[in-house]
């Protein structure tokens, strides 16, 4: 199995973002769906970076807001 390194950023305002790298093509998101659960707010933002595209690794990076809670 390839390695595989998730880098999370928090910043100041409580936006968190997040880069996986070493993820093959489309996996990388089923590899971070549970830090989409977990955080629990709308995607604001999702970039695929070159690597994705390429046949090897796939990286991306996503952006969060904090979610409200709800009392569902």
């Amino acid at each position: 199995m390839q390695k595989q390194d998730i880098i999370i950023t928090i910043g100041p305002d409580g936006e968190v973002s997040f880069t996986i790298k070493g993820a093959k093509g489309k996996s990388c998101i089923n590899e971070t769906k549970f830090l989409e659960e977990a955080l629990g707010g709308e995607v604001q933002e999702r970039e695929f970076t070159a690597e994705y595209y390429e046949s090897g690794a796939g990286n991306y990076q996503s952006s969060y807001s904090g979610g409200e809670e709800s009392d569902d």
